[in-house]
């Protein structure tokens, strides 16, 4: 089974975050390759040259040749890059496991915290692109912790 793993790999707090999450996944099955583009060096190697045409056709054909994607929607905004494969996978079927796991969403029965979104600039939660997530849900399932991913995927796997 191929899978794809979307998420931004320009900080080095990223990369390691991909690299540790990347190996749980490939340790759960031996059937499980998992596209990290991070290790692909000949677009994403930043002392050497690759255009956007070679960038984005690499990482298409690699979500195209997927049987699921994972992705990493944490950030002040879900990564530009991680939002267009979603929209690519979602268009071509291919299901999608997101992973949020931003501490504001917890508390959503606060009354306070309720009470809080009537104020200018008191907002307590955070807030992702619904059009980015709703295509997530409508082909795939949206995560709040690594063990409960985790286990989705080894469903996934054995089904």
């Amino acid at each position: 089974m191929h899978f794809y793993f979307a998420n931004g790999l320009f900080s080095q707090a990223d990369y390691n975050f991909n690299a540790q999450l990347v190996a749980k996944i490939r340790a759960l099955s031996a059937k499980i390759d998992v596209y990290l583009p991070q290790e692909n060096e000949t677009i994403n190697d930043k002392q050497a040259y690759a255009d956007s045409k070679m960038i984005a056709q690499a990482d298409t054909d690699e979500v195209l040749r997927s049987d699921l994607m994972i992705a990493i929607l944490d950030g002040p905004v879900i990564d530009a890059g991680v939002a267009s494969e979603i929209g690519v996978a979602y268009a071509k079927n291919i299901p999608i496991f997101g992973l949020y796991t931003d501490s504001r969403q917890q508390g959503f029965s606060n009354q306070k915290k309720l009470a809080a979104l009537a104020e200018i600039c008191e907002n307590q939660f955070h807030y992702l692109n619904l059009y980015t997530t709703g295509l997530i849900k409508l082909n795939g399932t949206i995560y709040n912790n690594e063990a409960d991913l985790l286990a989705g995927i080894q469903q996934f796997v054995n089904q």
